[in-house]
This record gives structure tokens, C-alpha cells and sequence, in this order.
């Protein structure tokens, strides 16, 4: 059997695309782009504390913005978001209960109304169906990080942002680092060959873990694993899905590729409760790209051990320290990025914003995808405990979505009767 490359994949999937993107009978306030100060009027899917920040900072933009409707899950959530985001910027916010929606549906209910830009920021399995159909109803998005959750997730969006490109649509995607201006110069810099050739690459995401929400009586295993959508795979991913993906996009970014392959080891030693849910609490990776330079990747949730969230490179003249923007050359000498800082969360938003108004190109998800598959591939690695390639992973037909997308459904993973949920074991749990 021949797999698919990423390169086959679009192309076979031009069928898709191009439904997507068929000449549309589009209502009139449907833009690609708006003329000087012209209103834009904003969309939040997902109402939590990244959505809700990412909100303050598209009305931070220049140029007349207001949210107008707002959509989750869950009422509360909702109701908090709203509060937060009418105190921090009042005049902008107008969001009256008719355009509060709650619920699996509510997406749609959001993105159909008279809207401009949608904020994307449920948990990840969530992204490929609400971004293709964002994307089927023209509007401009910003969708944050990681887009997907397994290979069929990825594929739906690579063919949604195909489509997006044909109608003209500026998509962002919440890997800021490519906003930031010190990772920009020192990318800059390596690409311009200052690091000569590049031997190793090195990247973390070693942390404590995040936060855990009590199962409460009133909870149905739906909303227990929705309220705790970080354990579970069919809609986080696991940690190296949804946190370390910033480090490995900034290694590919240094690349200007993608791995083709992955080895790893990983497991559950110290967050490895019922509570944990079905996820690693740690990941060891080596990542190979196509010319044979490799990637030592680690990510860990364990409290009262060495942290670190950092990328760094290694080449034949010298070493940069990403995250602290400096770069040490064999000669002695050594640069470090000195100007002012400036909010990468903030300014790429500025620039989708910017985009929107002016008609400029931007359209950030093919990267977003392909970032995004690297953390699946290795994620793949590890729970299988052998080397997977990046065609196997692409092509994978593992699906975590659930069968249906509704309160009494059953979740594509239960508790056993002593409540413990289904943990990935290397050897025996399939590859792709």
C-alpha cells in the first residue's frame, strides 16, 4: 500500500475543497476584506479563558470592533466570559440573550448570524468541524492552537484551509511565537545562516500539569469529561498535543519543514489518578527530518521537578537559545535581542485585524495543520512504542470523535467499574 504525503493528500483531497469553495449566494455583510474603519463585527466559539482573552485582544485592534455573539457548551462559562469581557471593554461588547447560545449546536447558531470574524476556542476536537464550517460560510477566523486531535481532524482542516485560500478568507492561528519579535529575529537570523549548518534541535514543554475540576453527582460522564476536556484525547489530544505543539511549530519553523518520522517513549508515573483521565503525564521523543537532522523533543506534568518551556538549536557555529532570543557562536561571540517587547498574543491578532482591512493575504492554517500533526505523530510514537512516519500518521483512519455529538451520548472512552479510564499501552495499542 502507498501512503499518502502531504503533498498527495491535497491533491486528492481537491474534491473537498473545492465544494468548500464553490461560488456561494453569500449574504451582503460576507466580506474578504474591509475598507478603512468599516465595523467588524466578532463571533466567540468557546467561551473559557483563552477564548475570552483572545476577545480583549481582537476588540484591542485598530479600527472599530464589537462582539456581537457568543457560543459554548456551557451557560456558565458563557455568563463569566461575557461578564469579564462587558467590564474590561463595554462599548464594544454587545451580546444580548438572543445571541448567547449553549450547547454542541451552538457553533453554527453563532456563525450564521451577521458576523465577520469567529474566534475558535473550544477545546481542540472540537476545531475541524467548527473551522470547515466557518469556512463554508465565508467568514474570516482565528482559530487557536492545536486545530486537531488525530490524522482525520488534520485532513478536514488542510482542506478547509485549501478552500479558505480559494474565497479569499484571513485565517489565524494561535502559535504566537511566529509574532513574536524576538523569535522572529533569531529565526531570522539562523535562516540567514548565522548558526551555519544545523546539527541538533532540542525543545520542552516540562511542567507541574494543569488544573483538575471534581466530578460533581449532578455531572453525566458527558459533561464530567467536557468539564474535563484536558484528560481525554477525543478532545485534547494529550499535553504534547495541546501544549508542547508551541515548541515543536518554532523547531519546524527553524526547519522550514516538518518531521517525516518519530520514535518515543512515554507513560503515567506520578499524575496517573482516575481524575488523570486517559492522557501521559510525560513524553520523550525523537523526531527525524527529511534531511536526517533530528529533534529531541520532552514534555512532562510533574509537580517539584526541573521546568523548562524552551527551544534550542545547535548548529556547526554556534548555539541560539530561543526563548531567551540569544545566540552564543563559537568564536565567543553573542547576540541577544534588546528592543522593546511587545505582545505577541495582541499583535497577531493586529495583524489578522490588519489583513481583514486591507485585503493582504494571510492564511496561517496549513501551518497550524502541520505543526499541529507533528504533536499527533509523536503522541502516535508513544503510545504505540514504535516508530511511526509522518504518511502513516497523515493517512491514519484513528478517529477519537465520539458517535454523536450530544448530553446522553456515550464519550468514545468510559471509566471502567472501578473508574478507571483506558490508558494507552506502548506495545499494544495500535500504531495508526
Amino acid at each position: 500500500m502507498t501512503l499518502p504525503t502531504r503533498r498527495n493528500f491535497l491533491a486528492g483531497s481537491a474534491a473537498v475543497a473545492s465544494s468548500l469553495s464553490l461560488p456561494q449566494s453569500l449574504p451582503a455583510f460576507s466580506k474578504t476584506s474591509a475598507a478603512g474603519d468599516e465595523e467588524l463585527r466578532v463571533a466567540l466559539i468557546g467561551c473559557g479563558g483563552r477564548g475570552t482573552g483572545a476577545v480583549n485582544q481582537a476588540l484591542s485592534t485598530a479600527g472599530k470592533v464589537r462582539l456581537v455573539a457568543m457560543a459554548d457548551a456551557f451557560s456558565d462559562r458563557l455568563e463569566g466570559s461575557l461578564a469579564h469581557l462587558t467590564e474590561l471593554k463595554p462599548e464594544q461588547v454587545d451580546v444580548p440573550p438572543e445571541r448567547r447560545f449553549i450547547g454542541f449546536d451552538a457553533y453554527r447558531k453563532a456563525i450564521d448570524l451577521d458576523v465577520d470574524v469567529i474566534i475558535l476556542a473550544t477545546p481542540p476536537g472540537f476545531r475541524p468541524i467548527h473551522f470547515e464550517y466557518a469556512v463554508e460560510k465565508s467568514r474570516h477566523i482565528f482559530m487557536e492552537k492545536p486545530v486537531a486531535v488525530d490524522g482525520p481532524g488534520i485532513r478536514k482542516v488542510l482542506a478547509a484551509a485549501e478552500a479558505a485560500k480559494a474565497k479569499g478568507l484571513k485565517i489565524g492561528v494561535g502559535l504566537q511565537r511566529h509574532h513574536q519579535a524576538p523569535y522572529q529575529e533569531i529565526v531570522r537570523r539562523i535562516h540567514a545562516g548565522e548558526l551555519g549548518d544545523i546539527h541538533l534541535l532540542r525543545c520542552y514543554w516540562n511542567s507541574a500539569g494543569v488544573w483538575v475540576r471534581g466530578r460533581k453527582p449532578e455531572w453525566n460522564e458527558m459533561e464530567y469529561q467536557m468539564r474535563n476536556w484536558y484528560y481525554f484525547n477525543w478532545l485534547c489530544g494529550d499535553h504534547i498535543v495541546e501544549q508542547h505543539i508551541h515548541n515543536l511549530d518554532v523547531c519546524n519553523w527553524v526547519m522550514k519543514g516538518y518531521p517525516v518520522k518519530a520514535q518515543g517513549q512515554g507513560g503515567r508515573l506520578i499524575r496517573n489518578g482516575k481524575d488523570h483521565g486517559q492522557i501521559f503525564d510525560h513524553h520523550m521523543l525523537e523526531y527525524t527530518y527529511a534531511d536526517g537532522t533530528k529533534m529531541v523533543s520532552q514534555c512532562r506534568h510533574m509537580p517539584d521537578c526541573r521546568s523548562e518551556v524552551n527551544e534550542h538549536v545547535h548548529g556547526s557555529l554556534g548555539i541560539a537559545n530561543m526563548g531567551r532570543a540569544n545566540m552564543k557562536l563559537n568564536d565567543g561571540s553573542h547576540w541577544r535581542f534588546t528592543e522593546k517587547y511587545q505582545d505577541p498574543y495582541q499583535v497577531e491578532h493586529d495583524v489578522l485585524f490588519d489583513a481583514i482591512r486591507t485585503g493582504q493575504q494571510h492564511n496561517e492554517a496549513e501551518n497550524g495543520a502541520m505543526s499541529t500533526m507533528t504533536s499527533i505523530l509523536g503522541r502516535m510514537a508513544t503510545y504505540c512504542g514504535k516508530e511511526v512516519s509522518m504518511d502513516q500518521a497523515l493517512s491514519s483512519e484513528l478517529d477519537a470523535s465520539p458517535q454523536s455529538y450530544e448530553w446522553d451520548a456515550t464519550p468514545p472512552v468510559v471509566p471502567d467499574e472501578q473508574g478507571d479510564y483506558p490508558v494507552p499501552t506502548p506495545g499494544i495499542t495500535a500504531s495508526f
